[in-house]
């Protein structure tokens, strides 16, 4: 890495940040054409993907394949997966890289990643959407939102948000000048990353790159093949070798390793509730120089509440968009819902037609709103969630409650109504295109605020429509810590970069809202530093002498 920077006598303004358009691939368009051209390239390849240590591609031989979702036969790609030996060689390379990135100024290191975004928007967005598609089974819009725009947004968004963070200091007496000096963590960071958003996978191991400390990134097993074009793009934009190192292999043995180095500094995850208490324990059981930050977004058993108030139309739609969007694979997809008996039977019906509607299939076929479930474990644990709802006289599938794995792993939109709303498919995170409703005495709307807000251990997102200000008020106070994200006749999925920091409470995680300063600041230990310009040179105070 070399050590020479430009030296720059100013106090730099950042480019003006904005949110990335989203492009529509409407029929006729260039960028639909593009995409098509890119999906058909990349599956007609079958590459290899690398571990990245220290700047360098390095190959195991031990393979794993990478295969589409929705074509279980189709492989993509094969990849390299790590052992003890590259596992403690990626940390060592971390730690040999600390000390020269952190002394690289910042508006250096804000420049990588506001070029990894222009290069994320510009040359090699087809490439990383098309990746997303064919790996994790996203339609193009959905990828275009995650891939495209809510990935280049973090890299813009979080090099202003430093800025901000950096300009913060202190006041200053007479005689004295104080200043804070944010310094990046004393170690490492272990990032762990889902395969739901590959802005996600974008975001965690390189929020705190960007503050300066260096990191161990292990992505999910099922996103491989995008996070391998995450780390070209980070590496064409001239991240230095031994910032970010990218490990595949078995996450327990990752994890060993990681949480029982001296100098892990902290742990970026996304994921499961179960995994992350692991980790926290773990953790607390460990002996490190300094206590690691520990930051987490984990699980959520998302809800929709609706008022007697409610425009069924629009609360349709949200039920609609909000759990079956990306097979409701969302962190944030809405799972329960909360009707009033008079709106029942409209919404049933309206639901019902929607669900009907809804094409499912290979993500490269544009009309097809659903792709597949990301593999063979969520395709029996769903599979097993329908038949419950079958089996099980609490429940009555209203509509949808099949699946198919003979070609790719699918699981049809399914809309189940239970009369317990203690029940477990009301409770538990299923993590797939399973929504179940709970009808209540449109009188009992205040009890059923309660009963939503302690019928579940998870606080990520949720919503309520009404129409009647007085609903939507109670709502808003009865339900303040069931969800980090709160929408108000929206749907409780979508948060976007600089609009809606990200993030829950409760078994949901640390709340440390992803897509703001908030965020950046745990990967920031800061330093007073006091300099006094003529220090006294006795020790005695006025108030010791006589008159």
């Amino acid at each position: 890495m070399t050590d020479r920077f430009d030296s720059l006598d100013a106090v730099c303004a950042l480019p003006a940040v904005h949110n990335e358009p989203v492009r529509s691939y409407a029929p006729g368009s260039p960028e639909r054409a593009a995409i098509k051209a890119r999906l058909d390239a990349m599956a007609r390849e079958r590459i290899e993907l690398p571990l990245v240590i220290g700047g360098r591609d390095v190959r195991t031989g031990k393979l794993q394949p990478s295969v589409m979702p929705h074509r279980h036969g189709h492989v993509l790609a094969d990849a390299h997966l790590a052992g003890r030996g590259e596992i403690e060689a990626a940390i060592a390379a971390a730690l040999d890289a600390r000390a020269s990135w952190s002394a690289v100024p910042w508006q250096e290191r804000a420049a990588v990643f506001l070029r990894a975004a222009e290069l994320l928007s510009g040359p090699c967005r087809d490439t990383l959407n098309a990746a997303t598609m064919l790996g994790q089974s996203k339609t193009v819009h959905q990828a275009e939102i995650d891939a495209a725009a809510e990935l280049a947004d973090f890299w813009r968004f979080n090099a202003e948000f430093l800025a901000q963070i950096y300009a913060q200091q202190p006041i200053s007496a007479p005689g004295t000048w104080n200043r804070v000096d944010y310094r990046p963590l004393d170690g490492f960071v272990y990032a762990v990353t889902p395969f739901n958003f590959t802005s996600i996978a974008g975001n965690l191991p390189t929020a705190p790159a960007l503050a300066g400390n260096t990191v161990l990134w292990k992505p999910a097993s099922t996103a491989k093949y995008s996070a391998h074009f995450i780390m070209d793009i980070l590496r064409q934009a001239g991240l230095p070798g031994g910032v970010i190192n990218l490990v595949h292999g078995a996450a327990a043995e990752i994890s060993d390793i990681a949480l029982a180095h001296p100098l892990l500094a902290g742990v970026h995850f996304t994921g499961s509730t179960s995994v992350f208490n692991a980790i926290v324990r773990r953790v607390g059981e460990g002996r490190y120089r300094s206590y690691p930050r520990l930051v987490g977004e984990t699980g959520g058993k998302n809800f929709i509440l609706a008022h007697a108030s409610a425009d069924v139309p629009a609360l349709t739609a949200a039920i609609l968009r909000g759990g079956f969007e990306y097979q409701g694979q969302k962190c944030s997809a809405a799972s329960r819902i909360y009707v009033p008996k008079s709106l029942w039977r409209e919404l049933r019906d309206r639901l019902v037609a929607g669900v009907k509607s809804i094409t499912m299939g290979d993500v490269a076929d544009f009309r097809n709103f659903m792709g597949a479930v990301i593999d063979e474990a969520s395709w029996r644990k769903l599979s097993d969630a329908q038949d419950e709802a079958r089996r099980d006289p609490a429940y009555k599938i209203v509509c949808g409650g099949t699946a198919d794995a003979k070609d790719g792993w699918f699981i049809a939109p399914t809309l189940a109504e239970s009369t317990d709303p203690e029940a477990r498919l009301m409770k538990e995170e299923l993590f797939g295109p399973i929504v179940t409703l709970y009808v209540y005495d449109d009188a009992a709307f205040s009890d059923t605020i309660g009963l939503v807000d302690r019928s579940s251990d998870y606080g990520l997102t949720g919503a309520v429509f009404a129409t009647d200000i007085g609903a939507v008020a109670a709502a808003q106070t009865g339900l303040r810590h069931a969800a980090g994200n709160f929408y108000i006749n929206d749907k409780p999925t979508g948060a976007v970069v600089g609009q809606q920091p990200f993030g829950g409470g409760r078994a949901s995680g640390t709340n440390d809202k992803a897509g703001s300063m908030w965020n950046l600041m745990r990967w920031i230990s800061p330093r007073t530093i006091k300099e006094t310009f003529v220090p006294p040179k006795d020790y005695r105070y006025p108030f010791m002498v006589e008159p």
